[in-house]
């Protein structure tokens, strides 16, 4: 299957870094790693910016603010080697790391082991931890709480705590004695409350960091905050005394390539972009389109990969685009390949109602209705096993993913002449299993966010599809043109 041999790259950085964690969620641990961020840069360094967990929307921030690519380390989702072998690629021209945690320190994916946790990623890091406590109404209490964390896990370093929400001077100098007095890491930093200015929010977290919503004036503001109220000379001293990351990757050079149209804009960016450079890797070209604005495919594709996003939220736009719906029905009916999760799924759906009640017809790819909820549907880690050939695998093949929807299809596909099961899903929060994954011919939509990269011979796998499948049409036009010739 593989069309170009790999090649063993051994890696190692001893790039200066830091993980940004807290107590718990809400602590502000966003709003002061955009503030390091901005602060270091200004400094004339080079940020590269890392997130914790599943998440599609914090590194939207974090990747403007430092300019880069952010990249999601998960524990849960990959393994110690990927998650090393990524840090290494990915730091090796900057001077500082900035590793945004998720949720508290060592909240994961079960509640008495560290995997899933932002201590996971320290510990396989060797990451000295950032601690950002809300400290209204605490003084003295702050020692016991931090006591706590230091010396919970082996490996898992705190340097330094950074107190948020702080009332005065007087009370940031309280905090730092308790801490100093139980021989505790020191207080690095006390942000006064009312300080950091606040980041728009909806039911997912953040909303997607656009030019409308994160101008450089909100950016700004944080830094400044931050340089005013942290020890940026202390903190990135301690990120300094860290060991070499030692990792090895696959590189490939491949020989041939695959067109592939990638669905970006408003509606349609929840991507994690290791998966991308994956794909990449293993030859795809990428082709950018808006399914908003473009009323034409990209020429000569092999396949399209419709991404999650906000579809409820430009459905009117999503609909009124007739020459893109017709475009991608005519590239279903010849049997070309598409990929969709989340909320491409529901863009392949015949309409959406939305939370207002109004409906809106979309693509009619996939026989069934959409409806967005109030509620939130799903929230799970998950693990699919392929209960037949796809273009991402053969049957049996086992990757991990997320799902997090407030929507639900009207109609089980499955119920439609033509469509398959493709997945054996089995959530890991719930323990429940089903059947998902909706395959017709060359078309294969979930629900589930997968986590490609870490098995780069799903990208492989994905890639020789396209191959054969071109092959498949060029033969078959071949044919068809000498049958018509006689």
């Amino acid at each position: 299957m593989d069309n170009h041999p790999p090649q063993t790259i051994h890696l190692s950085s001893t790039c200066p870094r830091i993980l940004i964690s807290s107590t718990q969620s809400g602590s502000g641990k966003t709003s002061i790693s955009l503030g390091l961020i901005a602060a270091y840069r200004e400094r004339g360094l080079r940020v590269q910016t890392f997130k914790v967990g599943p998440d599609f929307l914090d590194p939207t921030y974090l990747a403007k603010a430092s300019n880069r690519p952010c990249y999601n380390l998960d524990g849960w989702m990959t393994n110690r080697d990927y998650v090393c072998s990524l840090f290494a690629e990915a730091t090796r021209d900057v001077d500082l790391a900035i590793i945004e945690g998720a949720m508290g320190l060592f909240d994961g994916a079960y509640p008495d082991s560290l995997e899933g946790t932002s201590a996971q990623i320290a510990a396989w890091l060797a990451a000295p931890v950032l601690m950002i406590v809300n400290t209204h109404g605490l003084s003295g209490t702050l020692a016991p709480l931090v006591r706590g964390f230091v010396g919970f896990a082996p490996g898992v370093e705190i340097a330094g705590v950074v107190a948020n929400h702080c009332g005065s001077r007087l009370h940031a100098n309280l905090l730092a004695k308790a801490l100093h007095t139980a021989e505790l890491p020191p207080l690095l930093g006390a942000v006064q409350r009312g300080a950091l200015m606040h980041l728009p929010s909806r039911h997912l977290g953040l909303v997607t960091a656009d030019d409308q919503i994160f101008k450089p004036a909100v950016l700004d503001n944080l830094g400044q905050a931050v340089c005013e109220s942290i020890d940026l000379d202390g903190l990135f001293a301690r990120a300094k005394q860290t060991q070499s990351i030692h990792a090895k990757r696959l590189e490939k050079n491949p020989k041939t390539i695959v067109r592939v149209g990638l669905a970006r804009d408003s509606a349609f960016h929840f991507y994690y972009q290791d998966n991308l450079d994956a794909l990449e890797r293993s030859g795809v070209s990428w082709q950018v389109f808006s399914p908003m604005r473009d009323e034409r495919l990209p020429p000569n594709l092999d396949a399209v990969y419709l991404g999650g996003g906000y579809p409820e939220e430009h459905a009117e736009a999503l609909s009124e685009n007739h020459g893109m719906l017709e475009e991608l029905r005519s590239f279903a009916r010849a049997g070309k390949t598409i990929y969709a999760e989340c909320g491409g799924l529901i863009y392949l759906t015949q309409k959406i109602e939305t939370i207002d009640g109004r409906t809106f017809p979309l693509a009619d790819i996939i026989p069934v209705g959409s409806v967005m909820s109030n509620t939130r549907k799903r929230l799970a880690y998950c693990e699919v096993t392929f209960l037949r050939d796809t273009f991402l695998g053969k049957t049996g093949t086992c990757l991990r993913g997320h799902e997090y929807h407030y929507s639900s299809l009207d109609t089980d596909p499955l119920s439609r002449p033509g469509w398959l099961g493709a997945y054996r899903l089995k959530s890991r929060q719930q323990q429940d299993t089903r059947v998902e994954g909706f395959q017709h011919q060359s078309i294969l939509a979930s629900y589930v966010h997968l986590q490609i990269a870490s098995h780069p011979e799903a990208a492989d796998w994905f890639v020789q599809h396209c191959i054969n499948q071109r092959k498949s049409t060029h033969q078959s036009t071949t044919h068809e043109n000498r049958k018509v010739a006689s």
